[in-house]
Order: C-alpha cells, then sequence, then structure tokens
C-alpha cells in the first residue's frame, strides 16, 4: 500500500528514507506545534510516548531517556556528543542490557516501574536528530569504543558473524539459519552472534553468548558480520565495522533505498525482491563472498 503523503508519520517515513532530512524535521516541527498530549504522558506506553517539549536545551541540564528498541539507540548514539556541546550537562537513561556496552557515557539504567524523574530538559534519543537539525552523516560512525578483541586463535579461513534471528515483533526480518550457512564459502568459519544456540550449526563460538560488551567485542574480532535487520546490525554500523544487512522487501525507513544507507558507512544491503523470499539476496551474497575465501587474516568491506 503507497504511503499517504496525509499522514504525518507516513510522509516522516517517506522523507527519512530518501534522506531529505529537512522535509522530515518539517514533518516533526508540524507535529510538535499541534501536539495535544503532554510530554512523557504516562497513559501511553513508552515506544509511543513524546518526551521533548520543543524548547531549547543550551545550557539547560538535560536527560535522554530511551524508549524504543535496542538498535534505536544504538542508532541514535551519535547525538549525544554534540548535544553535550550545547548543554550544561547530560544524563543518560538506557535500557539495562546496554549499559555494560555505554560505560564511557555513565548510563543510569531504564527501570520501567520507577523512571528517572524529570530533569530541566527531557528528551527521547530519537527525538535528537530533529531537535539538534544535524543528518546522520554529521556524525558519521565508529562513536562506539571498540571492546578488546577475544583472545581466541584466528583459524585458517574467513571468519563471518552471522545472525539470523530478528526480533519477535517481526518474524518476517528473520532468516532461516541454514539457509544462511548455506551461503557462506567453504572453509568459512561461522561466528555466532544471536542469542539462540540450541540448534546444530558448526559454530566457531557454540557456548553461550555473554552480555552486549562481548557480542561487540565478537563484532570487532571477525572479518565480515552478515546479519539481518536486528540490534546486531546497529552495533556493527555503530562500531564501523563492515556488516552485510539482509533485509525485507518493505524495509524499515532507517535503511533508505539501494545498497547503501547514510546511517552506516560500513553496512552493505542485500533487499528481497518480493516478501518472503530470500532467494535472492542470499544468492547475492554467496557471489561476493567468493572472492574474500579463504586467506588468513582477510578484511571484507
Amino acid at each position: 500500500m503507497p504511503e499517504r503523503a496525509a499522514d504525518p508519520a507516513a510522509a516522516w517515513s517517506a522523507a527519512m528514507r530518501r534522506g531529505d532530512w529537512q522535509g522530515a524535521w518539517a514533518v516533526n516541527d508540524a507535529v510538535l506545534a499541534r501536539r495535544a498530549t503532554p510530554p512523557d504522558d504516562p497513559r501511553l506506553p513508552y515506544h509511543l510516548r513524546h518526551v521533548w517539549d520543543g524548547r531549547p536545551f543550551e545550557g539547560r541540564h538535560v536527560l535522554v531517556r530511551c524508549y524504543h528498541g535496542l538498535g534505536d539507540t544504538l542508532q541514535f548514539l551519535r547525538y549525544l556528543a554534540p548535544l553535550r556541546a550545547r548543554a550544561a550537562s547530560v544524563a543518560l537513561e538506557v535500557q539495562p542490557a546496554l549499559v555494560p556496552l555505554l560505560g564511557e557515557h555513565r548510563p543510569m539504567p531504564f527501570d520501567v516501574a520507577a523512571p528517572s524523574p524529570p530533569s530541566a530538559c527531557d528528551i527521547e534519543i530519537m527525538e535528537l536528530a530533529h531537535a539538534l537539525r544535524l543528518p546522520p552523516d554529521a556524525v558519521p560512525p565508529p562513536y562506539l569504543s571498540p571492546p578488546l578483541p577475544p583472545g581466541e586463535g584466528r583459524g585458517e579461513g574467513l571468519r563471518i558473524g552471522l545472525c539470523a534471528q530478528s526480533g519477535d515483533w517481526d518474524a518476517a526480518r528473520s532468516v532461516p539459519l541454514a539457509e544462511l550457512l548455506a551461503a557462506l564459502p567453504p572453509g568459512a568459519f561461522p561466528v555466532r552472534l544471536q542469542p539462540d544456540g540450541a540448534d546444530a550449526a558448526p559454530w566457531a563460538n557454540p557456548g553461550p553468548l555473554g552480555d552486549i560488551a562481548e557480542t561487540a567485542a565478537l563484532v570487532c574480532a571477525v572479518d565480515l558480520v552478515i546479519t539481518v535487520d536486528t540490534m546486531i546490525a546497529h552495533l556493527a554500523g555503530a562500531l564501523g565495522r563492515p556488516a552485510w544487512v539482509l533485509l525485507k522487501a518493505q524495509a524499515d525507513w532507517r535503511w533508505m533505498e539501494g545498497e547503501r544507507t547514510a546511517w552506516y558507512p560500513s553496512l552493505r544491503l542485500y533487499r528481497q525482491r518480493r516478501p518472503g523470499d530470500w532467494a535472492a539476496p542470499l544468492a547475492a551474497i554467496r557471489r561476493a563472498l567468493g572472492p574474500l575465501s579463504p586467506p588468513a587474516g582477510a578484511r571484507a568491506g
């Protein structure tokens, strides 16, 4: 179904997809001007709340709240540095799973039952691009500090980090693991980046994954990440690591159009041609991997 320009959410999404940042912010301005609900309205689910009231934050104490997914937080972390340059101080309240990765930001874990009290200026992290009027390529990755890679041996083949599972709320983003493994060249070492390891895949790391900091260390240790549209894609992009992302036919706005996205220059995108059919993007990945295997220590880009 085509997007309707009369729908602000659809108009914003369309503008972001084509990289029309000014157009997207104009939609934000119009919505903010006629908004009827109060900021951080407790009657709404967290992911539907707006937080920023539109007032300037220069010289004020700012609390950045993270009410959406882990990938959303990782995507918009880039805006903390320019925010700190303009605010008196910045505090960050994030999902508990991200705390081990973001020690340099001194984050507070977000307790759904007892969120932090308001500051002089509160803002949701995904509102920062609009508030700062900064497109993503004005603050490019990497903007996460790479963790130390694991000390395990590299072996003789290409080490490829894999994530075939998306979040439960959109199963259409997931790829059958067996089909993804079949796209790898002979001699490749698959490194598991997804939480679920209850399968017979020949993982180089068959044990359980640790916290997100350990996952980030694995992302930094492999030659290439291949992932579906989930947090792992954002983690690789925020670290500036090479990753290939498999996208469903009607992909989210953040992946824009074509084979690249302005949000993450180190990512290459492989899209479905038809909903539910992963054959074409997996075949394209198989062809692209051919020249990369097998020399040890090779780096994919």
